[in-house]
């Protein structure tokens, strides 16, 4: 029976290797895939495979280690944490991490975000927003408001209810079309005939719809394409007058990745609700909120239980990975990493931008501490990450788009060699 791995039988497989034999991986094709690599240990923005070999990391861990990895002030609040408590339900108990962590992240945005519902995970996030909108509008009595309104090009997670707001064309979930919610999913107004269109749509079906859900600036996993702060002012002004309720998915940027804390600060409105993870922890361990204005909050509060938000993982608000979100946010007020986001945006800029003359790329565009290079067509993944790691990089392209999303403490050095790794594997590429 083929387990996906193209082990070489006549070589002694080591201890490590014998564990791949068991293991399924992300978005992978197991029955082609060739072996990851396997990683020793981590420091900065460098992974130290057991081989000896180091890659500078160009993805920060999937956006998540916006303080480099293995940040002292982080370890030391983790590992303070680990011996104190490791975990205690969230079920009518409570513990002075979350707490603390609730009260710093509403303090950080408009004061009518205030609420905040704690999860494990991105993806879950989005659920307990979806349910939240949801059920918002049954509690008010409106019963017919189910449906959600999404974007092409958007990704909101893998699970079922952030799967049916995902981009069902170009998305990875196409396979369970008709096995999952269906939503309505529209072209993001860019411009005033999409805004025309949008707004046209939404007259005629607010009544079954309970919220709008967008991706501020930067639509991520669909393909880090880009829109204007404009496009969320428009969205909210749209929400207002047909009484929707607006979600910003702000798992990608939130977080200084855009230049900003939170994404959404540039276009000068606010959420009903937003979603945060990723960089929440600074890469250290799975944390997830949902943080809901005050109007959403007192939609469920009734003498009734039936109209309470029935959700709750049995990880919620786990106090290690509160302390860990904690010393995140700490070093967001110790450490210049909003200035190390608009330096690192300068140089991305600057030299990607030699990237717009090589044959098939159609476009370069940084924001923030995101650089993208696309390239026309589809492209062979393996042979591009193979090319990157012996440039002594680790770059994972998807699609057709190679993209960039360091940690905020990289070196000029060290993104000047990815940078340049880009340049070279594009070019390589060009000319076949």
């Amino acid at each position: 029976m083929n387990n996906g791995f193209r082990l070489v039988s006549n070589k002694k497989i080591s201890r490590l290797e014998v564990g791949l034999e068991n293991i399924w991986l992300p978005y992978t094709q197991m029955q082609t895939t060739s072996k990851p690599m396997l990683v020793d240990s981590t420091h900065g923005s460098k992974i130290n495979l057991v081989d000896g070999s180091i890659l500078i990391d160009g993805m920060a861990s999937w956006w998540t280690a916006c303080h480099g990895y293995n940040h002292p002030h982080i370890q030391k609040a983790v590992q303070k944490q680990l011996e104190k408590m490791p975990h205690i339900m969230f079920g009518g108990l409570a513990h002075e991490p979350a707490l603390s962590l609730a009260h710093r992240l509403t303090s950080l945005l408009p004061k009518e975000l205030n609420k905040v519902f704690f999860s494990e995970s991105g993806s879950v996030s989005v659920e307990v927003a979806i349910k939240m909108a949801i059920q918002y509008w049954f509690n008010m009595g409106e019963r017919k408001r189910k449906k959600i309104i999404s974007f092409y090009g958007a990704y909101h997670g893998d699970t079922s209810a952030a799967m049916s707001v995902c981009d069902p064309e170009e998305g990875m979930h196409s396979v369970f079309n008709g096995a999952i919610p269906e939503q309505y999913i529209l072209k993001l107004p860019t411009n005033d005939k999409e805004l025309k269109d949008f707004v046209s749509f939404v007259s005629m079906h607010a009544k079954e719809c309970a919220a709008v859900i967008v991706e501020p600036l930067v639509q991520g996993a669909g393909g880090m394409r880009m829109h204007e702060p404009q496009v969320l002012q428009r969205l909210r002004e749209t929400c207002d007058e047909y009484d929707l309720i607006l979600i910003f998915d702000e798992i990608f940027t939130g977080f200084g990745r855009t230049g900003n804390m939170f994404a959404f600060e540039s276009a000068g409105i606010s959420p009903d609700i937003l979603t945060l993870s990723k960089a929440l922890t600074g890469g250290t361990v799975p944390l997830a909120a949902t943080v809901a204005s005050n109007q959403i909050f007192e939609g469920f509060l009734d003498n009734e239980q039936e109209k309470a938000l029935m959700h709750g993982p049995t990880y919620m608000a786990n106090p290690i990975a509160c302390a860990a979100a904690n010393a995140s946010l700490d070093l967001f007020e110790e450490e210049p990493r909003l200035e190390q986001v608009r330096e690192i945006s300068d140089q991305l800029s600057e030299q990607l931008s030699s990237c717009s003359s090589i044959d098939g790329v159609v476009d370069v565009r940084v924001l923030g501490a995101i650089g993208v290079v696309e390239i026309s067509g589809k492209i062979q993944l393996d042979l591009l990450r193979s090319m990157f790691v012996e440039e002594g990089v680790w770059v994972r392209p998807f699609g057709n788009i190679i993209y960039l999303t360091p940690s905020f403490t990289i070196s000029k050095d060290e993104l000047t060699h990815l940078t340049d790794s880009i340049n070279r594997v594009i070019s390589k590429w060009a000319r076949g």
